[in-house]
């Protein structure tokens, strides 16, 4: 297992944190590195929390940001050691985590330890469990714990964007409408009622829906309904006498989850609709003094999320929040994982300049 060191340039400290293998639950060998990296910064002040971690500065100054990232992959597939390689005109690293997001993990470690007078007070925050239940999220449990030590006026999550900034991120709500009817043999289908055969009218409410797009602090946020899974019957020649139909809407931030619910439950008023899972988008809050410094400094194109990420956590606690990571965010959990080495310099650089310059 690698030892981490800081003073080893951010290529290969990406590839030995990449090889200190840390699938969801596993993450202690590499929190106990990072710890112990951390823990030799003076002006860092470090709170651990099972396998996450918490490093703030205390410089007194008139606001605070914070920086985020997990520490956690999907499994392993075969693609570990992580290692350097030549892609037509460009390096890049490939393995497990170089994109999903040990290349972001690399970019604030490094940071974190080098810039000991940023023009911000910074907050630090390496967590455990982002890749499964949500119950179990590293972020999650600090909020709970230590909900002062994550307070700032503004975040990034280095979740991979390619280098670029998506603001904020999109609401997730999912339900089940189900239909009912009558078992009877399919030999004799008039002696019943066809349960699959009544999701038709909630399927047509679902392509007739046209979905909005939404404008939110500047950014166009594409919201989408869709039929996402479809259960029903319980042998081959029985007419079923339940149906159910998975719906997933992705809503824009300006909206609750609970208005989001009033709104599917008014389109499929006509059945049964139970809500099974929910999630809060995220409003990016550009307009933040803090945003806006961000913005010049890293001089990315800005795009909204329409994905779910751990921005909406931040949100929930009234610190609006971003996305801006290394890797292509299309190659999270593929086999073929690599990040471009110039991502990696692009988002160091651009952080380096917001908390500096």
């Amino acid at each position: 297992m690698p030892t981490l060191d800081i003073t080893k340039t951010l290529v290969e400290l990406t590839i030995d944190i990449c090889n200190i293998e840390s699938v969801s639950s596993n993450e202690k060998a590499l929190a106990d590195e990072v710890e112990r990296v951390l823990a030799g910064a003076s002006h860092l002040n470090v709170v651990r929390d099972g396998n996450a971690l918490v490093a703030s500065t205390s410089l007194g100054r008139d606001s605070r940001v914070l920086i985020a990232g997990h520490l956690d992959t999907v499994p392993v597939a075969g693609n570990l050691p992580a290692e350097l390689h030549h892609f037509e005109r460009e390096q890049v690293i490939v393995g497990r985590g170089t994109v999903d997001m040990k290349g972001g993990i690399a970019v604030m470690l490094k940071l974190a330890v080098e810039i000991v007078e940023p023009k911000f007070d910074v907050t630090w925050i390496f967590y455990d469990n982002e890749e499964v239940a949500s119950e179990l999220n590293g972020l999650g449990r600090l909020a709970k714990n230590y909900p002062n030590l994550i307070q700032g006026e503004f975040a990034v999550l280095c979740e991979p964007t390619s280098a670029l900034v998506e603001g904020g991120c999109n609401g997730t709500l999912r339900v089940e409408v189900s239909t009912k009817g009558v078992k009877a043999h399919s030999a004799r289908p008039w002696m019943g009622q066809n349960a699959i055969h009544e999701l038709l009218k909630p399927l047509e409410i679902l392509n007739n829906f046209q979905p909005e797009t939404v404008n939110v602090d500047g950014l166009d946020y594409r919201e989408s309904l869709n039929a996402v899974w479809v259960t029903g019957g319980i042998a081959t020649n029985v007419i079923p006498d339940n149906a159910v139909l998975t719906v997933n809407y992705r809503f824009a931030p300006d909206k609750t989850a609970a208005e989001a619910i009033v709104k599917i439950e008014t389109l499929f008023q006509d059945f049964n609709v139970k809500v099974t899972d929910q999630a809060e988008g995220a409003r990016p809050g550009l307009d933040r003094d803090a945003a806006i410094q961000f913005l010049a400094a890293t001089g990315a194109k800005v795009g909204p999320k329409y994905g779910w990420t751990d921005v909406a956590r931040f949100s929930a606690m009234g610190v609006p929040a971003v996305n801006y990571g290394p890797g292509d965010p299309s190659l999270a959990h593929a086999d073929n994982e690599n990040v471009p080495v110039g991502h990696l310099f692009d988002v160091e650089a651009g952080l380096r300049g917001w908390l500096t310059l």
